[in-house]
């Protein structure tokens, strides 16, 4: 395996679209012929050509480029990872709300619907379900529910602590009411 293939397999793990050896010669900056071969050469390889198996994937010209796709043998399996494990985006209603807990948190559902100007019930349920939130205490003298985000959560977002989120406040504008939620 050469250089110019490392570089390829890079670029193939990335790419959500198909990669003409042109454009791709452009941007390793190596002959085009190099690049068709090298593209043979790692297209062989993940067929199981050479001495190592076939892959789970498999690099296929499209559309007048090339791109990494799911074998067709494993297509039914990852269709059950993504419906079964991959989780389905949030509505719009679930974002704002988990927004106002992550800013606000702890919160109670009554301070979030306060804070939308909506009944919450049912979107802090589905962020429950999802483990994006979870219960951080009951207050004793009113029996309210205190939610805060999970390590789930943070995990999605990237960051490492619920400190790292972006300041709202140069995105509100300046009134006393707002500021407090800043």
């Amino acid at each position: 395996m050469t250089e110019i293939d490392r570089k390829l397999e890079a670029i193939f793990t990335v790419a959500d679209e198909p990669q003409s050896p042109t454009h791709l010669a452009a941007a390793l900056q190596e002959p085009v012929a190099a690049v068709k071969d090298a593209i043979e050469r790692i297209r062989a390889d993940f067929d199981g050509e050479g001495d190592g198996p076939a892959r789970g994937f498999e690099l296929r010209e499209v559309g007048g480029g090339w791109r990494l796709y799911v074998r067709g043998d494993y297509d039914d399996t990852v269709a059950d990872f993504v419906s079964t494990v991959t989780p389905s985006k949030l509505s719009q209603a679930a974002l704002e709300t988990l927004a106002v807990i992550a800013y606000r948190q702890p919160v109670t559902r009554g301070q979030v619907a306060a804070i939308r100007a909506v009944n919450v019930d049912s979107v802090v349920r589905t962020l429950l379900a999802r483990g994006l939130v979870e219960e951080a205490f009951t207050d004793s003298d009113t029996g309210a529910i205190h939610y805060r985000t999970t390590d789930l959560l943070l995990t999605q977002l990237g960051i490492n602590d619920i400190t790292e989120l972006p300041l709202i406040s140069p995105l509100l504008p300046d009134s006393p009411e707002e500021e407090a939620f800043a």
